[in-house]
C-alpha cells in the first residue's frame, strides 16, 4: 500500500555534503562556529543563524583573510570604501545575495500555493481557470484516497426505488414541457443533469436470468418493468407472442392469433427468392436491423440461422420492447427513430425490418426512408409489415391508400426495386448500381449527398434528405461481400478499404484469442465454485452464472467479438467505438459484428441491468490519460447502472489508471482484485458486482 501523502514538513533535517571542504582553515571553521553558537544563545535569532549559514554554503571563499568577520561576528558591511578589487567582490555578492532572496522566494511560493490547493475551498480552487484547476483538485482528490487505501472510502448510497429503471438522458415528460412532440419528445438531450449519483438498486423480487439459451425464450417477471396487462393487451405481431406463467414470461414461437414466427420468415424469404430464412447467409445477409422490435421474437428466431439482428425502439417508461429483448440475451439499445441519424456507419446493415414498428414512413417528405437507405448496404432489404401494406384493406381505407402509394412512390425515387407484396408485407432491395441515381428524371427524388454531408460516422446528427453513401469505398453490393462466418476474417480488399493489411488483423486475433483464453482461466474458477446459497432462495444449478450480454466499451477492431466467437462461447457482444478515438465502426459492422458510436462522458441508451460483463481495454487512457473531459467516477457509476448484478468487469490498462480504478470499485461496492499482465506495463482490473437487494419495506 502506498504511504499517505504529506501535505507539510515538521521536523528538521540534516544536510550532507560531500566533496571539498567549505572552510579552508579549519581553526577559523571551529572559532566562527563557536562564536555563532555564543552568539545564537545571547540574541535567539534562529532566522539570522540560518541566513548567515546558508550565506557560507552558497558564498564560500578559500582565503582565510576575505572570510574575515566584523567585531560582532557578522559578515563586514559591504558597502564599505575599499579598493576596486573589494568593490567588485561586494558587487558579486550582492549579486549573490540576490540569488539567495530569489530563491527562498520561490520556495516559500510553492510551499504556500500547495498548502492552499490542498486546503482551500472549492470556490476558491475553481477562482481563474476553473477548468484546469478541477481537474487538478479531482487529480490530488484521487491520490489521495489512493494513499488513504480503499477501506477509508465512503461507499456509494442507494438510488431511491423509483429510480430503478432509470435510463439517463430520456425523458419524455420533460421534452414535452420543452414544447418537443411529433416524435421529437422521445429524442436523447444528454443535458448537465442526466448523470445521477447514486447506485440503482434491482427490484424486490429480481432474480438472475435464466442461462442461455433457456433464458432466451423464459424470462423473470420481476426482472422487467411490465405489467401483465401490458403483457396481453399488446397488438404488434411479437408482443403477442408472450403468456404470463406464474412469475415467469414466456415467448412462444406458435400462436393462434398469427402466423408463427417460422411462418412469418420463412415467407419474407419465399419473397426474396430464397429458399428458407436458413439461406439468408448465402444472398448474403447477416446484420439486421429491427426498427420497434416488440420484444426480440424475429432477431431470437433468425439467431439459430447465425443472423445477428440488433432491436432499436424508443425509450419506453414501462412495457420497453428494449429492456425485454436484452433480458432475453438479444442485442438491443435505445434509439430514437424520428429527428436524428442513428448512431451507426453508412452502409451498415444488410436488412432493415419494421413490423407494426408505428414509425410514419410517410411523414416528414419521407426523411425516414432517407435514413433506411443510409443505413442500407447496397443491395440491402427493407421489410416493411403494416396493415397499411395490404391493398385490398387499403382501397377501403383512403388514409391508409394515402401513406402506401407516398412510400411505393418515394422508394421508387430512391431506386428501390419493389421485390413482393404478400397479405401485410412488403419487401424492397435497394439497387447495387450508383448509375441509377443518375438516370433519375430531374426533381424526382431525394438528391445525392455533398462531401461535407456524407459523414460515414455520423453521432446523433440531425436528419437528412439527401442519400447517402455513394462516395463511400465501403460501397459494395452484399452479394459480392465475404459471406459468414468468413467474412468475420475480411479479406485483403475488403481490409484495404479499411487502411489495414492482412497481418494487423491476424496479428489482433492471435493477442484476443491469448486474451479471452486467460480471461475464461481467471472467472472460470468464481463462476462456476461453489455457490453460496441466498437467503430464501433454492440451491441454483450450475453453471451458477453465464455470461451473455458483453459491453466492449472501446472494441477498437472488434478483437474481442471474434474471439469469442473462434472460442465458442455463447455470447454476443455490443461492440461500442468511443467517440474521443480512431473510428473502427465501419471495420467492425463490416466484420458481420454489431456496435455503435458513443460519447462515454453520456449515458449509454440503455436500461439499467442489462449486460452480464463490461470489458474495456484501453478506454481509461483514451478518456482519462491526458484531457480529462468527464470524471472517471461518473463512468464507474455508468458501469454499475448497466450492469447486472453478479455481473462481471474486465479493465485494462496502466498501472497508475488501473490502481485509481480499483478505489472507485471499492467505492462502488465491487469485489475486485488486480493481476498482473505479463510481458507488459499494463494490468488488469477484475470485479464482480454484488447482489445487493433492496429490502421490503
Amino acid at each position: 500500500m502506498s504511504r499517505p501523502l504529506h501535505r507539510g514538513v515538521s521536523g528538521g533535517g540534516r544536510l550532507s555534503l560531500n566533496g571539498p571542504d567549505i572552510w579552508d582553515d579549519s581553526q577559523m571553521k571551529d572559532k566562527t562556529e563557536k562564536e555563532d553558537l555564543e552568539r545564537n544563545r545571547a540574541a535567539g535569532d534562529q532566522t539570522h543563524l540560518s541566513i548567515k549559514f546558508l550565506s557560507r554554503i552558497l558564498f564560500p571563499d578559500n582565503s582565510p583573510s576575505k572570510q574575515s568577520l566584523g567585531e560582532n561576528g557578522l559578515l563586514s558591511d559591504p558597502f564599505s570604501p575599499g579598493t576596486g578589487r573589494n568593490r567588485l567582490k561586494y558587487t558579486l555578492l550582492l549579486i549573490r545575495l540576490s540569488l539567495v532572496v530569489i530563491i527562498i522566494l520561490a520556495l516559500t511560493g510553492s510551499f504556500w500555493w500547495t498548502i492552499s490547493i490542498t486546503s482551500s475551498s472549492r470556490g476558491q480552487i475553481y477562482h481563474g481557470y476553473r477548468q484546469l484547476q478541477e481537474q487538478v483538485v479531482s487529480d490530488l482528490r484521487d491520490i489521495g484516497k489512493l494513499s488513504l487505501g480503499a477501506a477509508n472510502v465512503k461507499d456509494m448510497e442507494y438510488c431511491p426505488p423509483e429510480s430503478e429503471n432509470f435510463v439517463p438522458c430520456f425523458n419524455v415528460s420533460e421534452n414535452l414541457d420543452f414544447g418537443l412532440s411529433k416524435g421529437e419528445e422521445f429524442d436523447r438531450q444528454c443535458g448537465p443533469g442526466s448523470r445521477q449519483t447514486c447506485l440503482v438498486l434491482p427490484p424486490l423480487n429480481y432474480k438472475i436470468p435464466l442461462r442461455w439459451p433457456t433464458g432466451r425464450d423464459v424470462i423473470w417477471h420481476a426482472n422487467v418493468n411490465i405489467t401483465a396487462q401490458e403483457v396481453l393487451s399488446s397488438g404488434s405481431l411479437t408482443k403477442r407472442l408472450m403468456m404470463l406463467e406464474e412469475e415467469q414470461i414466456s415467448f412462444r414461437s406458435d400462436s393462434a392469433m398469427f402466423d408463427s414466427i417460422e411462418d412469418y420468415s420463412h415467407q419474407i424469404a419465399e419473397m426474396i427468392g430464397l429458399r428458407n430464412e436458413s439461406n439468408f447467409a448465402q444472398a448474403g445477409v447477416r446484420t439486421i436491423l429491427d426498427i420497434g422490435c416488440g420484444y426480440g421474437s424475429f432477431g431470437a428466431h433468425l439467431f439459430s440461422s447465425q443472423l445477428l439482428t440488433m432491436c432499436v425502439a424508443n425509450y419506453e417508461a414501462s412495457g420497453s420492447q428494449v429492456q425485454l429483448t436484452l433480458e432475453r440475451g438479444l442485442p438491443a439499445m435505445i434509439g430514437s427513430f424520428n429527428s436524428k441519424q442513428l448512431p451507426y456507419p453508412s452502409l451498415s446493415f444488410d436488412m432493415i425490418h419494421c413490423a407494426e414498428c408505428h414509425v410514419d414512413w410517410d411523414q416528414k417528405d419521407g426523411i425516414l426512408l432517407v435514413e433506411v437507405d443510409r443505413l442500407l448496404r447496397p443491395g440491402g432489404y427493407f421489410v416493411w409489415t403494416s396493415t397499411v401494406t395490404n391493398t385490398q384493406r387499403s382501397l377501403r381505407n383512403k388514409v391508409s391508400l394515402k401513406k402506401w402509394n407516398f412510400v411505393r412512390n418515394f422508394a421508387e425515387s430512391m431506386c428501390w426495386e419493389l421485390l413482393s407484396q404478400q397479405d401485410e408485407t412488403a419487401v424492397w432491395k435497394k439497387t447495387s448500381l450508383k448509375k441509377c441515381y443518375f438516370a433519375r428524371r430531374p426533381g424526382v427524388g431525394p438528391s445525392l449527398c455533398s462531401k461535407g454531408q456524407d459523414i460515414e460516422s455520423p453521432y446523433y446528427r440531425p436528419l437528412q434528405a439527401c442519400i447517402a453513401g455513394t462516395q463511400s469505398r465501403r460501397w459494395i453490393p452484399i452479394e459480392e461481400r465475404t459471406k459468414w462466418p468468413s467474412r468475420a476474417k475480411l479479406n485483403s480488399s475488403e481490409l484495404k478499404i479499411h487502411g489495414l493489411q492482412s497481418e494487423a488483423l491476424t496479428e489482433d486475433s492471435l493477442n484476443w484469442n491469448s486474451a479471452v483464453n486467460n480471461y475464461w482461466s481467471l472467472l472460470s474458477p468464481l463462476i462456476f465454485s461453489d455457490h453460496p446459497k441466498r437467503p430464501g432462495d433454492d440451491d441454483p444449478s450450475p453453471p451458477y452464472n453465464m455470461l451473455r450480454n458483453v459491453l466492449d466499451m472501446n472494441a477498437h477492431f472488434g478483437g474481442l467479438n471474434a474471439a469469442l466467437l473462434d472460442a465458442r462461447k455463447s455470447a454476443w457482444v455490443m461492440n461500442v467505438i468511443p467517440t474521443s478515438g480512431p473510428n473502427y465502426l465501419p471495420l467492425i459492422l463490416d466484420r458481420g459484428f454489431v456496435g455503435v458510436l458513443h460519447d462515454w462522458c453520456e449515458a449509454f441508451p440503455t436500461y439499467p441491468r442489462t449486460y452480464d460483463l463490461v470489458h474495456a481495454n484501453g478506454l481509461l487512457s483514451l478518456e482519462f490519460g491526458q484531457h480529462s473531459r468527464c470524471l472517471m467516477f461518473d463512468l464507474f457509476i455508468e458501469i454499475d447502472r448497466v450492469l447486472r448484478p453478479e455481473g462481471w468487469v474486465i479493465i485494462r490498462d496502466s498501472v497508475p489508471l488501473i490502481e485509481l480504478a480499483r478505489v472507485h470499485a471499492a467505492r462502488l461496492k465491487w469485489d475486485a482484485r488486480v493481476v498482473e499482465v505479463e510481458s507488459s506495463d499494463e494490468k488488469l482490473l477484475i470485479c464482480q458486482k454484488p447482489f445487493s437487494r433492496r429490502q421490503a419495506s
